[in-house]
Protein backbone atom coordinates (compact mmCIF):
# COMPACT_ATOMS: atom_id res chain seq x y z
CA UNK A 1 0.00 0.00 0.00
CA UNK A 2 1.39 3.82 -0.89
CA UNK A 3 0.33 5.98 1.77
CA UNK A 4 -0.48 9.84 0.80
CA UNK A 5 3.22 10.10 0.44
CA UNK A 6 5.18 7.98 -1.47
CA UNK A 7 8.55 7.44 0.54
CA UNK A 8 9.74 4.21 -1.13
CA UNK A 9 9.25 6.06 -4.45
CA UNK A 10 11.06 9.41 -3.50
CA UNK A 11 14.15 7.46 -1.87
CA UNK A 12 14.84 5.40 -4.59
CA UNK A 13 14.70 8.54 -7.39
CA UNK A 14 16.57 10.08 -5.02
CA UNK A 15 19.25 7.76 -4.94
CA UNK A 16 19.36 7.52 -8.35
CA UNK A 17 20.07 10.96 -9.09
CA UNK A 18 23.28 10.60 -6.86
CA UNK A 19 23.93 7.14 -7.87
CA UNK A 20 24.14 8.99 -11.45
CA UNK A 21 26.67 11.61 -11.13
CA UNK A 22 28.29 9.65 -8.55
CA UNK A 23 28.97 7.41 -10.84
CA UNK A 24 31.31 9.80 -12.42
CA UNK A 25 32.78 11.76 -9.72
CA UNK A 26 36.12 12.06 -11.47
CA UNK A 27 33.81 14.83 -13.48
CA UNK A 28 30.33 15.91 -11.28
CA UNK A 29 33.04 16.48 -8.48
CA UNK A 30 36.67 16.60 -8.50
CA UNK A 31 36.52 18.58 -11.78
CA UNK A 32 34.55 21.57 -11.01
CA UNK A 33 36.73 21.62 -8.02
CA UNK A 34 39.75 21.69 -10.06
CA UNK A 35 38.19 24.43 -12.11
CA UNK A 36 37.55 27.00 -8.77
CA UNK A 37 40.56 26.37 -7.86
CA UNK A 38 41.87 27.63 -10.71
CA UNK A 39 39.89 31.03 -10.56
CA UNK A 40 41.75 31.54 -7.12
CA UNK A 41 44.95 31.02 -8.20
CA UNK A 42 44.49 33.25 -10.98
CA UNK A 43 42.69 36.40 -9.34
CA UNK A 44 44.74 35.57 -6.40
CA UNK A 45 48.39 35.96 -8.22
CA UNK A 46 46.52 38.97 -10.14
CA UNK A 47 45.31 40.91 -7.56
CA UNK A 48 46.63 39.36 -4.26
CA UNK A 49 49.83 39.93 -4.53
CA UNK A 50 49.57 43.96 -3.90
CA UNK A 51 48.03 43.17 -0.34
CA UNK A 52 44.61 44.36 -1.49
CA UNK A 53 42.44 43.60 1.99
CA UNK A 54 38.44 43.75 1.19
CA UNK A 55 35.99 43.69 3.76
CA UNK A 56 38.64 43.88 6.44
CA UNK A 57 40.20 40.34 5.00
CA UNK A 58 43.36 38.83 2.35
CA UNK A 59 41.61 39.60 -1.16
CA UNK A 60 42.57 35.92 -1.47
CA UNK A 61 40.70 34.88 1.85
CA UNK A 62 37.48 36.85 0.48
CA UNK A 63 37.42 35.43 -2.81
CA UNK A 64 37.49 31.95 -1.81
CA UNK A 65 33.87 31.20 0.37
CA UNK A 66 32.29 33.36 -3.06
CA UNK A 67 34.39 30.73 -5.25
CA UNK A 68 33.08 27.48 -3.35
CA UNK A 69 29.17 28.58 -3.63
CA UNK A 70 29.64 29.73 -7.06
CA UNK A 71 30.72 25.94 -7.51
CA UNK A 72 28.11 24.72 -5.64
CA UNK A 73 25.26 26.49 -7.06
CA UNK A 74 26.61 25.68 -10.67
CA UNK A 75 26.82 22.22 -10.27
CA UNK A 76 23.23 22.06 -8.40
CA UNK A 77 22.06 23.42 -11.99
CA UNK A 78 24.11 21.01 -13.85
CA UNK A 79 22.61 18.23 -12.09
CA UNK A 80 19.06 18.77 -12.54
CA UNK A 81 19.02 20.28 -16.20
CA UNK A 82 21.19 17.46 -17.02
CA UNK A 83 19.77 14.39 -15.49
CA UNK A 84 15.56 15.66 -16.97
CA UNK A 85 16.78 16.75 -20.33
CA UNK A 86 19.09 13.47 -20.58
CA UNK A 87 16.23 11.07 -19.77
CA UNK A 88 13.73 12.96 -22.08
CA UNK A 89 16.32 12.65 -25.16
CA UNK A 90 17.08 9.10 -24.66
CA UNK A 91 13.35 8.25 -23.72
CA UNK A 92 13.63 7.23 -20.21
CA UNK A 93 11.75 9.94 -18.94
CA UNK A 94 8.84 7.47 -19.02
CA UNK A 95 10.23 5.22 -16.16
CA UNK A 96 10.12 8.46 -14.15
CA UNK A 97 6.55 9.53 -15.07
CA UNK A 98 4.88 5.86 -14.91
CA UNK A 99 5.72 5.31 -11.54
CA UNK A 100 3.24 6.66 -8.60
CA UNK A 101 5.04 9.70 -7.88
CA UNK A 102 3.51 13.56 -7.63
CA UNK A 103 4.89 16.85 -8.91
CA UNK A 104 5.88 17.39 -5.21
CA UNK A 105 8.35 14.24 -5.31
CA UNK A 106 9.72 14.51 -8.11
CA UNK A 107 10.68 17.77 -7.49
CA UNK A 108 12.19 17.00 -4.05
CA UNK A 109 14.10 13.98 -5.11
CA UNK A 110 15.85 16.14 -8.42
CA UNK A 111 16.44 18.73 -5.48
CA UNK A 112 17.65 16.25 -3.27
CA UNK A 113 19.94 14.70 -5.35
CA UNK A 114 21.47 18.74 -6.59
CA UNK A 115 21.39 19.56 -3.09
CA UNK A 116 23.71 16.29 -2.32
CA UNK A 117 26.24 17.29 -5.37
CA UNK A 118 26.55 20.48 -4.48
CA UNK A 119 27.88 19.91 -0.86
CA UNK A 120 29.74 17.60 -2.43
CA UNK A 121 31.71 20.12 -4.40
CA UNK A 122 31.54 22.73 -2.16
CA UNK A 123 33.13 20.27 0.64
CA UNK A 124 35.85 19.04 -2.14
CA UNK A 125 36.81 22.99 -2.76
CA UNK A 126 36.65 23.76 0.70
CA UNK A 127 38.59 21.09 1.83
CA UNK A 128 41.71 21.64 -0.67
CA UNK A 129 41.27 25.29 0.30
CA UNK A 130 41.98 24.64 4.07
CA UNK A 131 44.74 23.31 3.23
CA UNK A 132 46.38 25.07 0.48
CA UNK A 133 49.10 28.01 1.41
CA UNK A 134 47.94 31.95 0.72
CA UNK A 135 44.27 31.52 1.54
CA UNK A 136 42.53 31.00 5.06
CA UNK A 137 38.57 29.45 4.71
CA UNK A 138 37.44 28.90 8.51
CA UNK A 139 33.81 28.96 9.00
CA UNK A 140 32.68 31.56 11.49
CA UNK A 141 29.37 30.94 11.43
CA UNK A 142 27.87 26.64 10.15
CA UNK A 143 24.29 28.52 10.13
CA UNK A 144 24.85 31.09 7.67
CA UNK A 145 27.25 28.64 5.43
CA UNK A 146 24.52 26.32 5.65
CA UNK A 147 21.25 28.40 5.00
CA UNK A 148 22.76 30.55 2.37
CA UNK A 149 24.72 27.51 0.53
CA UNK A 150 21.70 25.35 0.83
CA UNK A 151 18.95 27.82 -0.24
CA UNK A 152 21.27 29.19 -3.60
CA UNK A 153 22.19 25.22 -4.68
CA UNK A 154 17.68 24.97 -4.41
CA UNK A 155 17.73 28.63 -6.41
CA UNK A 156 19.58 26.98 -8.93
CA UNK A 157 18.33 23.46 -9.09
CA UNK A 158 14.89 24.63 -9.47
CA UNK A 159 16.28 26.45 -12.30
CA UNK A 160 17.32 23.91 -14.02
CA UNK A 161 14.45 21.96 -13.51
CA UNK A 162 12.41 24.46 -15.68
CA UNK A 163 15.39 24.17 -18.06
CA UNK A 164 15.53 20.67 -18.48
CA UNK A 165 11.89 20.46 -19.04
CA UNK A 166 12.32 23.65 -21.42
CA UNK A 167 15.14 22.51 -23.48
CA UNK A 168 14.38 19.95 -26.49
CA UNK A 169 18.19 19.72 -26.94
CA UNK A 170 21.58 20.52 -25.47
CA UNK A 171 21.87 23.97 -27.03
CA UNK A 172 19.10 25.00 -25.10
CA UNK A 173 20.64 23.90 -22.15
CA UNK A 174 23.93 25.38 -22.84
CA UNK A 175 21.86 28.46 -23.94
CA UNK A 176 20.86 29.11 -20.59
CA UNK A 177 24.14 28.31 -18.93
CA UNK A 178 26.12 30.45 -20.78
CA UNK A 179 23.50 33.48 -21.33
CA UNK A 180 21.73 33.28 -17.57
CA UNK A 181 23.74 31.83 -15.28
CA UNK A 182 27.10 32.74 -16.25
CA UNK A 183 26.44 36.35 -16.15
CA UNK A 184 24.36 36.42 -13.10
CA UNK A 185 27.10 34.05 -11.20
CA UNK A 186 30.17 36.51 -12.58
CA UNK A 187 28.08 39.55 -11.95
CA UNK A 188 26.91 38.91 -8.03
CA UNK A 189 29.84 40.27 -6.00
CA UNK A 190 32.06 36.94 -6.34
CA UNK A 191 35.23 39.32 -7.32
CA UNK A 192 34.10 42.45 -6.44
CA UNK A 193 32.54 44.41 -3.48
CA UNK A 194 29.58 46.74 -4.40
CA UNK A 195 30.80 49.73 -2.98
CA UNK A 196 33.51 49.68 -5.22
CA UNK A 197 31.60 49.64 -8.79
CA UNK A 198 29.68 52.58 -10.45
CA UNK A 199 25.86 53.67 -8.83
CA UNK A 200 24.85 51.10 -11.86
CA UNK A 201 26.45 47.83 -11.46
CA UNK A 202 25.40 48.30 -7.78
CA UNK A 203 22.06 48.28 -8.91
CA UNK A 204 21.92 45.45 -10.81
CA UNK A 205 23.76 43.85 -8.27
CA UNK A 206 21.15 44.06 -5.79
CA UNK A 207 18.33 43.30 -8.05
CA UNK A 208 20.67 39.65 -8.63
CA UNK A 209 19.64 37.29 -6.32
CA UNK A 210 23.10 35.14 -6.75
CA UNK A 211 24.36 38.33 -5.19
CA UNK A 212 22.67 37.51 -1.70
CA UNK A 213 23.75 33.59 -2.39
CA UNK A 214 27.53 34.67 -2.28
CA UNK A 215 27.42 37.80 0.03
CA UNK A 216 25.63 35.58 2.67
CA UNK A 217 27.40 32.40 2.32
CA UNK A 218 30.60 34.26 2.38
CA UNK A 219 29.55 36.34 5.59
CA UNK A 220 29.75 32.76 6.95
CA UNK A 221 33.29 32.50 6.58
CA UNK A 222 34.72 36.20 7.12
CA UNK A 223 32.59 37.35 9.44
CA UNK A 224 31.51 40.55 7.60
CA UNK A 225 29.03 41.23 4.54
CA UNK A 226 28.58 43.15 1.70
CA UNK A 227 24.89 44.00 2.11
CA UNK A 228 21.93 43.13 4.53
CA UNK A 229 22.09 39.49 4.92
CA UNK A 230 17.82 39.47 6.38
CA UNK A 231 17.03 41.00 3.26
CA UNK A 232 19.52 38.55 1.26
CA UNK A 233 18.08 35.64 3.43
CA UNK A 234 14.56 36.97 2.95
CA UNK A 235 14.53 37.53 -0.95
CA UNK A 236 16.32 33.77 -1.48
CA UNK A 237 12.90 32.61 0.94
CA UNK A 238 10.35 34.51 -1.63
CA UNK A 239 12.54 33.46 -4.99
CA UNK A 240 12.77 30.10 -3.58
CA UNK A 241 8.89 29.72 -2.91
CA UNK A 242 7.83 31.15 -5.81
CA UNK A 243 9.96 29.20 -8.21
CA UNK A 244 8.98 25.95 -6.32
CA UNK A 245 5.24 26.58 -7.55
CA UNK A 246 6.25 27.15 -11.03
CA UNK A 247 7.68 24.33 -11.12
CA UNK A 248 5.14 22.54 -9.41
CA UNK A 249 2.58 23.66 -11.97
CA UNK A 250 4.71 22.94 -15.02
CA UNK A 251 5.28 19.11 -13.94
CA UNK A 252 1.74 19.11 -12.56
CA UNK A 253 0.69 20.01 -16.24
CA UNK A 254 3.04 17.82 -17.90
CA UNK A 255 4.45 20.26 -19.98
CA UNK A 256 7.11 18.92 -22.59
CA UNK A 257 7.68 15.81 -20.23
CA UNK A 258 4.17 13.97 -21.99
CA UNK A 259 4.15 12.72 -25.19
Amino acid sequence: MIARFNTEGLKTLYLKEVRRFFKVQLQTVWAPAITTLLFLVIFAVALGRNNVVILGVPYADFLGPGLIVMGMIQNSFANTSSSILVAKMQGSIIDVLMPPLSAGELMLAWVGGALTRAWLVGLAVWTVMAIAPGVDVPIRDPLLVLYFGTMGSVLLALLGILTGVWADKFDHAAAITNFIIQPLTLLSGTFYVIDRVSPLMATLSHANPFFYVIDGFRSGFIGNADGLLVQGALVLALVNAGLWFVCYRVLKSGWKMRA
